[in-house]
């Protein structure tokens, strides 16, 4: 997530001050990413360096409703709404896979002498299917909120996918014969949890 661009989006809106733009960049993504203000502000300092926002003359600010008039308005330039433009329609580079922790434990396991692999995937696999029960729970206690429900729904699926990945990891440890891997990988799995399915279908 950029929030670089985040702050950018929003002021493309108009002018506005660096609380407004915390609570309204939380707001827009759900709640789901709390921002410090301190970053908020760290932020846009880095965006005036570049010429993509500049300060709003004190004469015209105004009342935005967000800061008590002490600190600093922004306004997105030319430069910024070119800038906000190209990373919209710029896929993000996943041309390599990500080092993810959980892949390379897997990885590790397998190598540990006396470890059971199964084992740790199981553990990794149950937080995984809590973690799915919570996001559920909060898009259900919220469902009017679209981008509180768009976000959980990236999220549950983000999930669903790495699970998938674990139980296909587990298979393919045990037709390989790892140690700590199952002998009969093929047995039938108990039926795919209420929130899985959920993840596929999004509301």
């Amino acid at each position: 997530m950029s929030v670089r661009h985040a702050m950018l989006a929003l002021l493309s809106e108009g002018p506005k001050y660096g609380l407004r733009l915390r609570e309204e960049f939380e707001a827009r993504t759900g709640d789901v990413w709390p921002l410090n203000v301190g970053q908020v502000y760290t932020t846009l300092q880095r965006l005036e360096r570049d010429g993509l926002v500049a300060t709003v003359p004190e004469g015209d600010r105004g009342n935005d409703g967000g800061d008590d008039g002490a600190h600093k308005a922004y306004h997105l330039t030319d430069d910024g709404s070119s800038e906000l433009a190209r990373w919209l329609r710029t896929p993000p580079d996943l041309s390599s896979p990500p080092r993810d922790e959980l892949v390379m434990k897997v990885l590790v396991a397998m190598r540990v002498p006396g470890t059971d692999v199964r084992e740790v995937i199981q553990a990794h696999r149950r937080y995984l299917v809590e973690l799915m029960q919570q996001w559920t729970r909060i898009r259900e206690d919220d469902a009017s909120d679209l981008s509180m429900s768009l976000a959980v729904d990236a999220e549950l699926f983000r999930l669903d996918s790495v699970v998938r990945w674990l139980d296909a990891a587990e298979a393919r440890i045990a037709r390989a014969g790892a140690p700590g891997s199952t002998d009969h990988p093929d047995q039938a799995r108990a039926p795919l949890p209420r929130h899985r399915r959920e993840a596929r279908t999004p509301r």
